[in-house]
């Protein structure tokens, strides 16, 4: 009996230490890990794209693990009150494997983050999601996900960014998603949904800055409610689906940023004109045949209703039935009609002298900031406060004259003698003067060579020599440098006189002191730089889009630039920036010359000096500038800025690949672009983007996201999506640094 007691006790010890190493083992794994494993479980092995065991995906997660932490693809970190690292971000993305989404990664309570794009997960969305109270990014776009979206999913208190695109999602528009109030980011793109898009959850949502609800197939009118977003950039995307009916004025409401895509659906009636509408291009419309008015092609037909049907007598005495008019009546209704006619004509030639006679008088105010004002008679731009009138630079009160005394109009047609015309007043110089100056070759382009000239009175000038043909041309240069001349804002080159004669063109402008953002960033010759802070930096982004927004909007011809680039953009004592070289491809053009021929007027007696390195400027051309023949316009200079901001931000050079081709019929946007917008979609820390001189500025990450957000937007490869110079101005004057 004793022996049999014994044995049962060592059976009993026998099988309690089995256990309780058995159980040690297998629960050594924290319970995040053994979550996680399930994911790994519910893949299938021969999806992984890597032929090698050790790279293919899961391949650390080891069951024998104590933690996940060390995991590819997991990051964990410390919560407060609890004493071991949780999981609180899982990326698996781009791997194409297949799998479903395991119950399971509900229970990871810390999890702020679940990334598993660009695979190829089927199924439905657990329900049991909604369990991970802390998740704030749900990223499954680019998947094969069918069903329904969990209705519970918005009961998620911190969830902020939503990206199911991509997937075959399926159902009415999810109405429980007013529940999530913290929502930025939403995209339920090329997905299977059906039915109307509901009105009444958007004032719910109004921290959305993204939304984008594309080619599925909803039905019915677009939500008034929709204009309430005013939280919403970039771009609205209700493109390809079923809606229908009038595009609601309400969506004027949006800011001026907010791009609109409501391409291929079945929209009909007058594209409403106020409001962010006046900013959207055409593009935005395509494929709706009942649409129309601006900017679109197809005017609105005047509707019967609204064109009154006048009845006019009949003046025809063989009509039978009728009564003839008197031949007398007939008359005197006729000279009644003239008399009215020439009476209403004076009116309206009285109303247009007073009303350009008022536009003369006419002081500009300034809004604000940055801030466009005015009206067509007096259009007027504010810079800090400072108004420029457009009804203040015309020629009679520019002091334009000529030295020999012909004034901004002699000069006898160009004949052979020269000609110096000062197009400001308040600048003084003598032909005499300038040709007894010293001068020094700055640099040289494909736009000609610019020298430093120092007066006699110590005061230094550029002069840019522009070659020496166009000399039958004459009327055409000197129209075009006044108007060139007119243009006077604080942060554009300011043109104080030209020289004309049949075998030399020069032009006389501002010496800007402190070199061009090309040298601030990169440094001079070769030589690195001081780093230049991010406070001086956004000035100078900030006084460039200003410049550039004035000669889009205010000039007397709404120009366009056509070469922004660094080197263009000179820098005073103060780091002001000041627009260069604008208006030049037009004059050389006229002149019809080599700018860079040897000889000449100044050139003959100065040394020669190497060319300054200049930008490759393909590389800060908008895509469609590259095409042989193409018009200019102003979306070109908007892209440009865009690069520009790219290149402040990140103090990396813009370079094309080395296998693109620049040709008429092959082209590519630059590498930075390309290499910035990918660092974006794979969500890499701004660390990584920023140049390394402004690390240190730790308390300016918001901004410098802001900024590299406008010039995302300005690179757009479509134009119609590049958002205008002005409201570009508008979006920097928010930032502050």
């Amino acid at each position: 009996m004793k022996e049999s007691l014994n044995k049962t006790l060592l059976l009993f010890f026998f099988f309690f230490f089995f256990f309780f190493f058995f159980f040690f083992t297998v629960s050594s794994l924290s319970p995040d890990g053994l979550s996680l494993l399930a994911l790994k479980s519910a893949a299938d092995p021969s999806s992984f794209p890597s032929p090698s065991p050790a790279t293919a995906p899961f391949s650390d997660w080891n069951e024998n693990d104590t933690t996940p932490c060390n995991w590819s693809g997991v990051s964990c970190a410390t919560i407060s009150g609890l004493s071991d690292p949780q999981v609180v971000s899982v990326t698996v993305a781009g791997d194409n494997i297949r799998a479903y989404l395991p119950s399971e990664l509900g229970s990871l309570a810390s999890l702020r983050r679940l990334d598993l794009h660009g695979n190829r997960l089927y199924g439905s969305i657990p329900s049991s999601l909604s369990n991970a109270s802390a998740l704030h990014s749900l990223l499954l776009h680019g998947n094969n996900l069918s069903g329904n979206l969990p209705p519970d999913l918005c009961s998620l208190p911190n969830l902020q960014s939503l990206d199911l695109s991509g997937n075959s999602l399926s159902g009415p528009f999810p109405d429980s998603l007013s529940n999530c109030r913290q929502l930025q980011r939403l995209s339920l793109a090329q997905n299977r949904f059906s039915g109307e898009i509901p009105d009444e959850i958007w004032p719910e949502l109004g921290g959305l800055v993204q939304l984008d609800l594309s080619s599925n197939g909803f039905e019915g009118s677009i939500p008034a409610e929709l204009g309430k977003l005013k939280s919403l950039s970039g771009t609205l995307n209700l493109s390809f689906n079923q809606l229908s009916g009038e595009i609601p004025s309400e969506l004027g409401e949006l800011p001026l940023t907010v791009g609109l895509d409501l391409r291929h659906n079945n929209l009909t009636g007058e594209i409403p004109a106020s409001g962010s509408f006046a900013t959207q291009g055409p593009t935005a419309f395509l494929g709706n045949p009942g649409l129309c008015g601006f900017p679109l092609q197809n005017p609105c037909a005047i509707s019967s209703k609204s064109a009154p049907v006048t009845q006019f007598p009949d003046l025809n005495p063989s009509t039978p039935g009728k009564k003839s008019m008197n031949p007398a009546l007939i008359v005197l209704i006729s000279v009644a009609d003239a008399i009215g006619v020439a009476f209403f004509g004076l009116i309206i030639v009285y109303v247009y002298w007073k009303r350009k006679s008022n536009s003369n008088s006419r002081s500009c105010s300034c809004t604000g900031k940055g801030k466009l004002g005015g009206s067509r008679s007096a259009i007027c731009f504010c810079w800090n406060g400072f108004p420029v009138n457009l009804s203040e630079v015309d020629t009679e009160k520019s002091g334009g004259g000529s030295i020999n005394g012909g004034g901004a109009g002699g000069g006898g047609g160009g004949g052979g003698e020269g000609e110096l015309v000062v197009l400001d007043k308040d600048f003084a110089i003598e032909l005499e003067e300038l040709l007894r100056a010293s001068a020094y070759v700055l640099g040289k382009s494909r736009l000609g060579i610019v020298y430093k000239v120092v007066l006699v009175s110590g005061a230094p000038v550029a002069v840019r020599r522009l070659g020496e043909g166009g000399g039958q041309r004459y009327r055409e240069f000197r129209e075009e440098v006044q108007a060139i001349g007119r243009v006077r804002h604080p942060n554009i080159v300011r043109l104080r006189a030209y020289y004309w004669a049949s075998d030399e063109k020069l032009l006389i402008s501002d010496f800007i002191s402190n070199g061009n953002l090309s040298n601030a960033l990169r440094g001079r010759s070769g030589q690195p730089s001081t780093p230049l802070p991010w406070s001086t930096r956004l000035r100078i982004a900030k006084g460039t889009a200003c410049g550039l927004a004035y000669l889009h909007e205010c000039s007397p011809r709404k120009y366009v630039h056509g070469d922004i680039k660094p080197s263009n953009i000179l820098l005073d004592a103060e780091f002001n920036p000041q627009i260069s070289d604008f208006g030049l491809n037009r004059l050389i053009s006229i002149t019809g010359s080599d700018p860079m021929s040897s000889g000449g007027f100044i050139g003959s007696a100065l040394p020669y000096s190497k060319p300054v390195p200049t930008e490759r400027v393909h590389n800060y051309r908008a895509p469609e500038a590259r095409i042989t023949g193409s018009r200019p316009a102003q979306k070109w200079d908007v892209y440009s800025f865009g690069v520009v901001l790219l290149e402040m931000l990140t103090g990396k050079c813009p370079d094309l690949p080395s296998s693109s081709s620049t040709s008429s019929t092959s082209f590519d946007v630059s590498e930075l672009v390309r290499w910035v917008r990918k660092m974006f979609e794979v969500e890499n820390p701004l660390s990584e983007m920023v140049d390394p001189g402004l690390l240190r500025e730790v308390h300016v990450e918001k901004e410098l996201l802001a900024v590299f957000h406008i010039a995302l937007a300005c690179t757009e490869t479509d134009p119609e999506l590049r958002p205008r110079m002005k409201t570009v101005l508008e979006n920097l004057e928010r930032i502050s640094a």
